[in-house]
């Protein structure tokens, strides 16, 4: 188990579709993904954030985890992996000012956070480390959660469907730090977790 280095949004990987991970005729994982996840787990426990998605470590599968939450604030938290997600949504209800609640950040443009609405319910089908068949529903940051990390897996950052002034400020941000530039990354445990700065 490793903790691998996240890659930073200037990153092609991160803007290409995840391919489907295919499991094996007897229905279970090739070992690769089984000691991906194992990082990817890693990673996100040493980042702190409360998803992670394979093209976030460089691998192009649809495959996310998540320690997240059910609500900011709340003690109660979901743990576990989804390979192959599909997603459903309630209808995304705009509001004519952003919440704290609508913030969101993303440890591959980091430090920084954004307001973008989502909807309010989601829920996830997919699959397990087992291949057996999965689903999973929440409400409020965790159905925030289980956008964000399946927009990864589509090869879209949360930065890339902000509104304005918030898509001008992002870009900025990105071309002051040299982000938009391929090979980029941050290591979580070697570097100082920039959301806590």
């Amino acid at each position: 188990m490793a903790v691998r280095p996240i890659r930073i949004c200037g990153d092609p990987v991160l803007h290409r579709p995840a391919e489907t991970v295919e499991t094996r005729a007897d229905g279970a994982l090739p070992t690769s993904v089984e000691d991906l996840v194992a990082d990817m787990y890693h990673t996100l426990a040493e980042s702190r954030g409360v998803g992670l998605a394979a093209p976030q470590v460089g691998v192009g599968l649809r495959i996310f985890v998540y320690d997240c939450p059910e609500d900011r604030g709340r003690p109660t938290r979901h743990r576990g992996v989804v390979i192959n997600p599909v997603l459903e949504v309630s209808q995304v209800v705009r509001r004519a000012a952003a919440s704290d609640d609508d913030d969101e950040g993303c440890l591959s443009v980091p430090g920084f956070k954004f307001p973008i609405v989502r909807a309010d319910w989601a829920r996830v089908t997919g699959i397990d480390m087992s291949g057996g068949e999965i689903e999973i529903e929440g409400t409020g940051l965790f159905a925030r959660m289980l956008q964000h990390e399946t927009a990864h897996l589509d090869g879209v950052l949360y930065v890339d469907e902000l509104d304005e002034p918030y898509s001008g400020q992002a870009q900025q941000i990105i071309s002051d730090n040299g982000w938009n530039i391929a090979g980029r990354s941050w290591t979580p445990g070697e570097v100082d977790n920039p959301f806590l700065r």
